[in-house]
């Protein structure tokens, strides 16, 4: 049984963090070392507290993508998507690793040429010089034009462009985007391109090291990258067994303790009194 004590635990700890849900509250608990419970437990706290917040999920109209990566840098994932600071419009390119979510690779521009595209992808090149993935893009301009391929068969990689007119076959980059724009961009609301380039940069680090990803077991996407995926998954389950163990411990203590009844007690009084 969860005591009151996790029960308080878990409760705060979910109304600190506005923008998470409950099953990623969970595994940041755990790993946090706050409250070793199961997402399901948490769920039953929250809701019994009347606490649990309203997701408004709404059924994906995505379709099934690509065949998923096994391995990291086996898929690149690129997309550009504009940022307002001010009252002028940049362009954010990124590159997504397709296995861990990570970003490995981002340029604020203030254009978006096959040039700007190249300057992402030679940046990505230089962290991982041993990597040769398939690149997987939109069909906008910059990824079909002779430069780009270029750079794409000097470097031996393969490029696949997604389905025209149906941005979900790039869901990965577009949920980044969405998850920057509604976290970062439309809170802070950026004055300049510096400024821009701040919050995406602390954003970033922010989304790769500590935010954990649901789609890839609530594991931080840059812990994924690092192949450290098993071993977190193995240190949760550690701890919630050894949280459980202690649980049934202390029940079977307090239900070893004895308990007297309102009559015993009154019996004993009454002796007392005739003696």
């Amino acid at each position: 049984m969860i005591t009151n004590q996790e029960k308080e635990a878990i409760i705060d700890f979910y109304l600190c963090h506005p923008s998470d849900g409950y099953r990623r509250c969970a595994y940041m608990m755990i790993d946090q070392d706050i409250a070793y419970v199961q997402p399901s437990s948490v769920y039953r706290v929250l809701s019994k507290a009347g606490v649990m917040r309203n997701r408004n999920a709404k059924e994906s109209k995505k379709g099934t993508g690509f065949v998923q990566p096994l391995k990291a840098h086996e898929q690149w994932h690129s997309d550009i998507t504009n940022i307002t600071a001010g009252d002028t419009v940049y362009y954010l390119i990124s590159i997504l690793d397709g296995y861990s979510r990570s970003i490995i690779a981002w340029e604020l521009r203030e254009s978006m040429k096959v040039q700007d595209v190249n300057i992402v992808f030679q940046k990505a090149k230089e962290l991982y010089p041993e990597a040769r993935p398939r690149c997987i893009s939109d069909n906008g301009s910059q990824y079909k034009c002779k430069e780009f391929s270029q750079f794409i068969t000097r470097n031996e990689y393969s490029h696949t462009s997604t389905s025209p007119y149906y941005p979900q076959s790039n869901g990965k980059q577009e949920r980044f985007h969405g998850s920057l724009k509604k976290e970062c961009i439309r809170v802070n609301c950026p004055l300049s391109m510096a400024d821009a380039k701040r919050l995406i940069g602390e954003y970033i680090e922010y989304y790769n090291t500590q935010r954990l990803h649901s789609s890839i077991y609530y594991i931080a996407p840059h812990d994924r990258l690092n192949g450290l995926t098993q071993q977190i998954l193995d240190k949760r389950d550690q701890k919630l067994k050894l949280a459980k163990q202690k649980r049934m411990e202390s029940n079977s203590i307090i239900s070893m303790q004895p308990h007297f009844s309102k009559n015993t007690s009154m019996e004993g009084e009454v002796g007392g009194m005739r003696g």
